[in-house]
């Protein structure tokens, strides 16, 4: 079958270390089930294990990816969620010790069939796309638990999204404004704020930007060179949720104004199972829908691997095998 996999790690050029081509079909062992895959979506986690960062060279070659949408043995439509769980695991997988994500230890999604437990595969509901799909295991899902589980906000308060380009601040933008939020955004250039807006934002703001007031939130994928601004635009009280790094993983500390306004920072990866599907649910509810910024196909990975890496984005990049 075709495949995208990291073939080799490179730190410093990582789709040098791409590969893409034939792969061996899946062998499910028993308990798992083989889904072909309709659509897969990519994440800055497919730029990093090329980087070498999660994925030990023993492991390649790897098939790359965390998300897909697909069918099912039995002919149903589903998505699949990416955190694979230690079977013997009770209660929220992503707190397995023993926990991995597709791509890191199993082959991961960037293929025209990709094996995973049963327990893993999710209905799909009939009126969103295999594209629409595929973009909620890991982008769509970490916005969620981020503003709704480990923050967690209600209707009438104030959240600011860093970046609010990327796949998981798009997701929080549009999520967030679909929940009854204040919505406020920051983005590097005008069309990246005009986006925001246009996902839902109330305002959006240049990086750094004095705010009109403080927030009750901040949902920090950025990191390094915005966690200065995160800290400072907290309420007394306020919480930062921390899922990534994009742009740095070594913000200075700011602690000063952390133990003085007694804020929480929390972290956040993925979430469970049960989350994706309350996730589904609310798209269902609402008719939100994740922003697609390009397809492209899985023989022309590298181009839509490198937009990533880039940061030139404006939603999810979607693979058709």
């Amino acid at each position: 079958m075709l495949a995208a996999y990291a073939s080799d790690l490179n730190p410093d050029d990582p789709l040098a270390a791409l590969g893409v081509g034939e792969r061996p079909d899946p062998e499910p062992p028993e308990g798992w089930v083989t889904v072909e895959v309709r659509a897969a979506a990519l994440n800055h986690h497919d730029v990093w294990s090329l980087r070498g960062v999660g994925l030990p060279r023993e492991r390649l070659p790897m098939i790359l990816g965390c998300d897909a949408a697909g069918i099912d043995p039995e002919g149903n439509e589903v998505l699949v969620h990416a955190v694979i769980g230690d079977p013997d695991w009770r209660g929220d997988e992503t707190l397995d010790p023993k926990r991995n994500l597709l791509s890191e230890l199993h082959p991961g999604t960037l293929a025209e069939r990709v094996a995973v437990p049963r327990r893993n595969v999710v209905p799909k509901p009939a009126e969103l796309s295999f594209e629409q799909a595929a973009c909620l295991p890991t982008a769509w899902l970490t916005a969620y638990r981020m503003l709704f589980v480990k923050a967690p906000l209600e209707p009438g308060h104030t959240v600011l999204v860093q970046g609010a380009s990327g796949g998981v601040a798009t997701a929080a933008i549009a999520l967030a404004r679909a929940a009854g939020l204040r919505v406020w955004a920051t983005g590097r250039d005008e069309e990246k704020r005009a986006l925001a807006e246009e996902l839902g934002a109330h305002a959006a703001f240049e990086p750094g930007a004095r705010l009109p007031d403080r927030v009750d939130a901040v949902m920090e994928t950025v990191g390094g060179p915005a966690w200065a601004h995160s800290v400072r635009a907290l309420k007394p009280g306020g919480t930062l949720v921390v899922s990534g790094g994009t742009a740095g993983l070594q913000p200075p500390a700011e602690l000063p104004h952390i133990f003085f306004k007694q804020l929480a920072v929390v972290g956040s990866t993925m979430g469970s199972r049960d989350e994706l599907e309350r996730l589904v649910t609310m798209l269902h509810l609402t008719g939100v829908r994740p922003r697609i910024d390009r397809t492209v196909a899985l023989a022309d990975v590298a181009e839509g691997l490198a937009a990533l890496a880039s940061g030139e984005t404006a939603g999810k990049i979607v693979v058709l095998p």
